[in-house]
């Protein structure tokens, strides 16, 4: 397994997730998402994963706003350049992903 997992550095969802995989002696790489984003081809394959409103933090200070976008592209765009908008923590598995906390299926890639 290639476990990534991109959170904010305040995010207990963020923290439970990375307690998960040290406890069952899983290597990940944590990326904090606020300082470093994500490439357009992480972004993608989580998109493709989960699809792109799961990934709306509605929560995050204008994050509602992204909602109201028209268009898809414009919805992507504001969350790349703004990844705090982001909802975490999004682990990655090669081509599998998951937001939010979801130890049921992180048992399930092992």
């Amino acid at each position: 397994m290639n476990i990534q997992i991109f959170g904010k550095p305040k995010c207990f969802d963020t923290k439970k997730a990375e307690r998960y995989f040290k406890e069952r002696r899983i290597k990940y790489q944590s990326i904090d998402i606020v300082r470093y984003g994500m490439s357009r081809g992480e972004f993608d394959g989580v998109k493709r994963a989960v699809g792109l409103d799961a990934m709306i933090d509605a929560d995050a200070r204008g994050g509602e706003i992204i909602k109201y976008l028209a268009h898809e592209s414009a919805r992507e765009e504001k969350l790349i350049e703004n990844p705090s908008l982001i909802k975490t923590p999004i682990v990655r598995n090669g081509r599998q992903a998951t937001v939010g906390y979801h130890p049921d299926v992180w048992e399930a890639w092992s």
